[in-house]
């Protein structure tokens, strides 16, 4: 320890000083920890009453071979991960304690990631990502106030790269299955005049996927300037990325799941001659680029202050082939040919979003013996235009190069201001209060944004107790409300209501050198709970649909466990029961009461585990598996909506070498994903209709679902050099 680091337990966040610092080694020298303060107003530690899992860049590196952040958190507790090209790469989904991505709320360096308008985290315009995270913390359930739509799930904060103080220069690359290949190039400069520190990543990730066609082209790039002195931390960060990928979100029914798994719909339609042909360029084609400035301040007395800016720059579209489609949605006239009207045409539209992003997060925080306290909030604008082109017709009667089919925009701000504080009571009691104010205004202007101009006001209050029975036990108990906002897609599809959450979380933490356990029940009320109904819209995104009360109710046990010197077993259990409480349906033309139902895309048992061999610091093996429960896809507990229970298993072996020379160290790593071959299916879809053409005088409501294979049996093997 370095000229003593100091750690103040803020709130449950962890406050470090901008005086003072703590350094690691790594092969890339001594990381100074001062970057934690990016993060401490979001962070908890378990001085607070917060249930939390923590990764580090070090448990993320033998994994990290070019795979979606998504991906790497999928054996944590209660959480569900899933790809729609089936192989980790591409466009990739996560959902925890049965939450969907829409409701995860993600924050880069405090700074909120989820898109403005449909809530959702879009990873595939940040490929690579985890090679320039230091570390990420996962809150499960509301947590504590942060940046950002409230969460009704989880919280994921990430941390990207600390400052190093020594230089170096690193390469990596990777292969495996699908042609999946990842180079990338990191460097720092060391601290310059022991003040000064540039750093960078150039990343390329390609792979073919293994659903037909689902091929990725992705590249990303981050670049990093830091300042420090005895009082001060300034980075200023630009980081982004461009995804090129084949649309892969139709899914299969469940005939062709049986007989050929990796079939992809995208872009299929029937040339003249009657022969199926696949359109080439049915892709999605984005970029997004983030600028971040921020500023820690010690301000002496035991204060601390933090302010950043930031702004995103989105822009992009996908592309489709359409046969014979109606003249009527692009406003295209009727024509005569040959004697007879015609009012459909086949032609390649692009669907365009150019959006901006930017704002400030601040926070203000103070420590004494008996109270830790902090003071932060926000304040953010997107403004968005969403467009539609057609780049080619087979006929477009009355049409201009770059005329638009529609044209809408939409504005959002979002402010919140929140104050947390912990009270030291005595050497075992603390007491915990957290209170946020938020503010939202959404509007829109068209069909393809919804017809919007709402406004709300949240106030979600927290509080707690934690009791510390000694060095080795500590309990907890919280409360926490949270109250979030419908998202672009719902209003497309209705009239929604804001939703509500009560969190109750009572946990108890067990921490010895050899054994680690976290243990707690949960229990999440909510009111008009925006739930997945299952459906997708014509673009592949999850519907939404209140549904009045319902609850979530669960144990979630996870643990760290060494086995003699060289073994360490890693097990969780997720046990829940997902409710809606006296759902309505209407079937066959009928209003039916079918009582409690399940909520859709919610397992009731979750399992996951890691078993490593570590016999020095240099190599490791690990055997991960993972075990998702059965699912219902809809929330009428249907038989043709459930989605079958399965496992998947990977092993991963990583291996350091050391030479003497220039180079620093050489890792080898290599991940065999589902060694079992096992056949799962991992996501999917559920629709109903009412058909009333088949009979006269009758409706008879019609059930379907679709299907995301995952890949079998696949590999990735890698190697970074680092000088």
């Amino acid at each position: 320890m370095k000229r003593g680091l100091l750690f103040f337990l803020l709130a449950g966040t962890v406050n470090i000083l901008v005086a003072q610092e703590k350094s690691r080694d790594t092969v890339q020298g001594k990381e100074i920890i001062l970057d934690e303060v990016l993060v401490s107003s979001v962070r908890v530690t378990k001085e607070s009453p917060v249930t939390f899992s923590n990764l580090t860049k070090e448990e993320l590196s033998s994994r990290n071979l070019g795979q979606d952040i998504p991906i790497l958190l999928n054996f944590l507790p209660s959480v569900v991960t899933t790809s729609d090209a089936g192989a980790g790469v591409g466009y990739t989904g996560i959902r925890v304690r049965g939450s969907d991505a829409t409701r995860v709320n993600v924050t880069i360096n405090g700074i909120p990631y989820n898109d403005s308008e449909s809530h959702g985290t879009f990873w595939v315009n940040l490929p690579d990502f985890a090679s320039s995270t230091e570390d990420l913390q996962l809150q499960r359930g509301v947590g504590t106030s942060t940046n950002g739509a409230g969460a009704f799930g989880a919280s994921l904060n990430l941390l990207t790269d600390a400052v190093a103080q020594e230089a170096f220069a690193e390469i990596g690359s990777s292969y495996g299955s699908f042609n999946t290949m990842r180079n990338n190039i990191k460097f720092s400069t060391g601290l310059i005049n022991d003040a000064i520190e540039i750093s960078g990543r150039l990343s390329r990730i390609i792979s073919d996927g293994y659903i037909d066609r689902a091929s990725a082209a992705l590249d990303s790039y981050f670049l990093q300037g830091a300042y420090r002195d005895k009082n001060t931390l300034i980075k200023a960060l630009l980081f982004g990325g461009h995804e090129i990928t084949y649309q892969a979100y139709f899914g299969i029914d469940a005939a062709t799941l049986a007989t050929n798994r990796t079939f992809n719909p995208a872009g299929l339609y029937t040339d003249e001659n009657g022969e199926i042909q696949f359109y080439d360029n049915e892709v999605d084609n984005y970029k997004q680029d983030h600028a971040q400035l921020h500023w820690s301040q010690r301000l002496g007395n035991g204060w601390n202050s933090n302010l950043a800016f930031h702004y995103t720059r989105g822009r992009g579209y996908f592309e489709q082939y359409r046969q014979d489609d109606d003249f009527e949605t692009y406003g295209f006239a009727p024509i005569t040919v040959n004697g007879e009207e015609v009012t459909s045409t086949d032609l390649v539209r692009r669907r365009w979003l150019d959006n901006d992003f930017y704002g400030t997060v601040f926070s203000l925080e103070r420590s004494s013996e008996k109270v830790k306290f902090i003071l932060g909030g926000g304040y953010n604008l997107y403004e968005g235009d969403h467009f539609g082109e057609v780049i080619w017709a087979r006929l477009a009667p009355g049409t201009d190069i770059r005329d638009r089919y529609y044209d809408d925009d939409s504005r959002k701000t979002d402010f919140n201001i929140f104050a947390k504080t912990t009270y030291k009571w005595n050497e075992r009691w603390s007491l915990y209060g957290d209170l946020q104010y938020r503010t939202v205004n959404y509007r829109a202007n068209g069909n393809e944004t919804g017809l919007v101009d709402d406004s709300f006001n949240f106030f979600n209050p927290k509080a707690g107790l934690i009791y510390d029975l000694n060095r080795n036990n500590n309990f907890y108990f919280s409360w926490a409300v949270g109250n979030r906002e419908p998202n672009r897609n719902d209003y497309e599809n209705g009239n929604p209501k804001p939703e509500q959450l009560n969190d109750l979380e009572l946990g108890w933490r067990y921490i010895t050198p050899d054994l680690q356990i976290n243990t707690n029940l949960f229990y999440m009320r909510y009111k008009d709970q925006l739930v997945l109904t299952g459906e997708l819209n014509d673009v592949g995104a999850p519907l939404r649909a209140n549904v009045g009360d319902s609850y979530r109710l669960g144990l979630e046990v996870d643990a760290a466990i060494k086995l003699g010197r060289d073994f360490v077993w890693q097990p969780n259990l997720a046990i829940s029961t997902n409710k809606n409480i006296d759902f309505v349906f209407q079937r066959d033309g009928i209003l039916e009461e079918l009582g409690n139902t399940n909520i859709s895309y919610s397992p009731g048992l979750i399992i996951g585990n890691r078993i490593a061999y570590e016999p020095s610091d240099t190599f490791q093996m690990a055997l991960l598996t993972k075990y998702v429960g059965e699912q219902y896809m809809g929330n009428i507990d249907a038989a043709s909506s459930v989605l079958d229970a399965y496992s998947q298993t990977d092993f991963n072996i990583s291996y350091t070498l050391q030479p003497k020379s220039v180079v620093k160290s050489i890792v080898i790593s290599a991940l065999v994903n589902n060694i079992f071959d096992a056949k799962y299916v991992s996501n999917g879809y559920f629709f109903t209709f009412d058909d009333d053409f088949s009979s006269p005088g009758t409706v008879t409501t019609i059930e379907g679902a679709g299907y995301y294979p995952q890949a079998g049996i696949n590999f990735l093997a890698g190697i970074k050099v680092t000088l």
